[in-house]
């Protein structure tokens, strides 16, 4: 099959070199346009990233892929929408608003940023856990007289919460969730936690993430009924903190339940759904979407954020929780710049892909 043309926008920044790579020889998808600020507008790709001092700055693993390196950078007014399928859009918030409108008039966008995420007609997907929300995505085009639409991903934070909780809920419901995050530095962008106010530190509070998450969870775990998505009636309280860890977000998660649970019914939940998720056979889906381990001192961000090439959600610590009637605890590892970044969101783009939805 002819494969779907797409574009990166934001393409010289972290998530931006992010997908970069996830894409590289994607078997569904070829990148045929990329973008970038004005500053960048007009080098070949490799010039784009180099700084004043001529350090080519490439933030994550591996080399440059060959095929982006002469590549040309244009400008957002420069992208050829005719020539396109389809947009991932790497752009922070601030921008992505306006950047992310001018595209969906045309085109299918898939976003990192949170411009569009708390818009009624706007889904926050995770493949494999809302599929049946992209539906809205129909919704979305007829009510804004759009040929494409907005499908962001949620914050980070959120994916791992959200991944791990979504079976227990179906299965057992949940009332009320307790987490604890400790975030790793990339999460907070190149420019974010400065190397002396991290090391050998804990950062306490991250503005805004608390209630990204909370609002983020119930949105997700919410269910589509006559075009609107329901909450998920769950009450959340989290404390999201910074430590000094690269890559990779931990949590640790209390949830009261509404059926008796204990940790042999999670796990045997869990490996259920390893059998059952939709997106079994994508390209960038893992082998198995969790990881559950009865070995107390897992997960741990060393250990885990190879797992399934960073796509893997990995639950340890699993104990019953005497604080409530019906109670678990567990600790969850998410990979932030893979499943809570480009490579979920290349993810999403192959599940709607095969919905026909692209």
């Amino acid at each position: 099959m002819a494969k779907k043309r797409v574009a990166i926008i934001g393409v010289t920044g972290s998530v931006g070199q992010e997908f970069v790579q996830s894409l590289n020889n994607h078997p569904w998808f070829e990148v045929t346009q990329i973008a970038a600020s004005e500053r960048s507008a007009g080098k070949k790709y490799l010039d784009a990233i180099k700084d004043s001092n001529g350090i080519v700055a490439w933030d994550v693993g591996g080399e440059i892929p060959e095929y982006i390196k002469e590549m040309t950078v244009k400008s957002i007014n420069e992208l050829d929408v005719s020539q396109l399928d389809l947009v991932f859009s790497a752009v922070e918030s601030e921008a992505a608003r306006d950047i992310e409108t001018k595209m969906a008039v045309d085109l299918p966008v898939i976003s990192t940023s949170s411009a569009y995420r708390y818009e009624n007609d706007v889904p926050i997907l995770i493949p494999g856990i809302n599929d049946e929300q992209t539906e809205l995505l129909d919704i979305q085009k007829k009510n804004r007289n759009w040929k494409g639409w907005v499908a962001p991903l949620p914050n980070c934070t959120t994916t791992g919460l959200a991944i791990t909780l979504k079976p227990l809920l179906e299965k057992y419901g949940a009332k009320k969730v307790m987490m604890t995050s400790m975030q790793a530095i990339s999460g907070g962008g190149k420019s974010g936690v400065s190397a002396m106010g991290i090391t050998d530190n804990i950062i306490p509070y991250i503005p805004k993430e608390e209630g990204k998450v909370r609002q983020e969870t119930r949105k997700i775990l919410g269910k589509l009924k006559d075009g609107k998505i329901e909450e998920a009636d769950i009450r959340i309280s989290c404390t999201c903190t910074r430590v000094p860890v690269i890559d990779g977000h931990t949590e640790s998660v209390f949830v009261e339940t509404t059926k008796e649970i204990d940790p042999a019914r999670a796990k045997e939940t869990y490996n259920q759904c390893n059998k059952d998720i939709s997106v079994i056979g994508l390209p960038s889906a893992p082998k198995d979407y969790y990881a559950f381990h009865e070995d107390p001192t897992r997960p741990q961000p060393r250990m885990e954020r190879t797992v399934g090439d960073g796509m893997t959600t990995t639950i340890g610590r699993v104990e019953k929780e005497e604080l409530f009637d019906n109670g678990l605890k567990y600790m969850l590892f998410s990979h932030n710049k893979k499943m809570g970044s480009a490579k979920g969101a290349v993810l999403l783009a192959e599940m709607l892909y095969k919905k026909g939805k692209i």
